[in-house]
């Protein structure tokens, strides 16, 4: 089982993407909480030059609650990760996390049939981009 799902973008600009990705999680839902500059951060931590590399954390809060209410530790696997990664000058990929892989360590079979559902939303987003 992949742990995620990925397409590759072409002809376009790493910010571009980004936005892009988050207009697409938009119309299924989800809102970007969080944005982790992974290059910006390794530059300025460790003095390590590395591609264009951001960490976009999405949340769709019915699914959120419901997934807290139903297991309150689930907040680990939260928010759904999403990366755009600049590959090469004009070759943007974008992974989305598989819920469905993640939920299995949780063990719940509420769940479970959730990570489903957020699981073909995230694909719906992978495919929109193509």
């Amino acid at each position: 089982m992949s742990y995620y799902s990925s397409t590759i973008l072409s002809e376009t600009t790493f910010e571009a993407a980004l936005e892009t990705v988050t207009a697409e999680l938009a119309k299924e839902g989800f809102g970007v909480i969080s944005e982790i500059d992974v290059s910006g951060t390794l530059k300025k931590k460790i003095d390590v030059d590395f591609k264009k590399y951001t960490i976009l954390g999405a949340c769709n809060p019915g699914y959120a609650h419901h997934a807290l209410q139903s297991e309150d530790k689930i907040g680990v696997f939260l928010p759904c990760n999403v990366v755009v990664i600049e590959q090469s000058p004009g070759k943007i990929e974008v992974a989305a996390v598989d819920p469905v892989a993640s939920m299995v360590a949780a063990d719940n079979a509420e769940l479970t049939e959730m990570s489903h559902e957020v699981q073909q939303k995230l694909q719906r987003v992978i495919k929109a981009l193509k």
